[in-house]
Formats: structure tokens, sequence, C-alpha cells
């Protein structure tokens, strides 16, 4: 599994490019079809050009979705038992964990099962520079969990990632979650 800020960064630069290259040919031709005087678009250069973006789009599409932290891990659900499972519950604006703060083991596969008694909330997890790791929307009523494959040690924060009223705003757990290198789980 790759970390999911170096798949954003990656997928950041070449959708990027990509999208330059499209800006570049609106212009190009913009401008030829604006000016006076024979300067026409030749049909056949602007649909080789268009059949172009379309390959290189859809080839954007296939190369990066193998690169999804989560994709293989949600494909293959039913054949993966995690290595550890936490029940987490939401009620009245409050996430109640398990334990104070959770500890996990480097390459463990980890399942948060969040049940909510009362509203639709968010569950995310959030690295120490406020980038967010992963998140699920938690509905009432209904199985909300996700799988996880933690990479390297780090301490998260977990957030409502979801509007759920203006106190809402106030359902953040500073430091809830700890990654260590295996052996060192308390």
């Amino acid at each position: 599994m790759v970390d999911s800020s170096l798949v954003l960064k990656g997928q950041t630069i070449a959708y990027t490019c990509y999208t330059i290259v499209i800006m570049l040919m609106m212009a190009w031709f913009s401008m030829r079809i604006t000016k006076t005087g024979k300067s026409k678009v030749n049909p056949a250069l602007f649909y080789t050009f268009v059949g172009f973006l379309v390959v290189l789009g859809v080839s954007l599409h296939i190369i990066t979705y193998n690169t999804i932290p989560w994709s293989e891990m949600d494909l293959k659900r039913h054949e993966i038992t995690p290595d550890r499972s936490f029940a987490i519950e939401v009620a009245n604006h409050e996430f109640i964990l398990p334990a104070e703060k959770i500890v996990v083991n480097v390459g463990e596969i980890v399942e948060f099962d969040v049940t909510s008694r009362d509203l639709t909330y968010g569950f995310g997890l959030f690295r120490q520079d406020n980038s967010m790791l992963f998140q699920m929307q938690v509905i009432p009523g209904h199985r909300n969990d996700i799988l996880w494959k933690f990479l390297q040690p780090g301490v998260y924060t977990i957030r409502s990632t979801e509007y759920s009223g203006p106190k809402g705003v106030a359902m953040i757990l500073e430091n809830a979650v700890e990654v260590v290198e295996s052996g060192a789980t308390e």
C-alpha cells in the first residue's frame, strides 16, 4: 500500500500537466477559429489532437487506479481478516473510543468499526500536518467500517469530516491514534 500523500502528489502533477495540455489546445483552437482570413482549423488535425487527449486521459485513469492506497484492500476485503479491530461509537457530537488512545503497530491491518447513535458524522484520520490520511461517512443504522494498513509510525488526530450541525466543528480528538514500530504497543 502506497502512502496517500505520495499518491496525491503524483496525481496532482499528472492531472495538472493533462489540464495544461487541454487548456493550450483550447487556446490554439480559439485563436485559429477567431482569426479573419484563411486560418481555419484543419479538422483532421483537430480530431487527431482530441483523440490523443482522450487516450491520454483514459491512460492516466488506468495508470493511477492501482496507486490508490485503499483500492486493492477494498476489492479483496472478503479475503482479509484484520489484525486488530476497534469499535468506536459516535453520539451527541462526541467520539467514544475503546481506550483513551488507540495504539497499533506498523504493518498491521486495522479495522475501524464506527457506529453512530444519532446523526450522520464523518470519521477521518489526519496527520500532524493536518493532511487527511483517510475518511469515511458514518451513517446511523448502517455498517460503517474501514480497513487500513499503516506503513509508518505516526500520531493521528480523529476528526468529523461531515457536517453534523454547529457542534460538529469541535469533533476533534487530538493524538487519538498512535502507530508504533512492532512490539512497542502499550
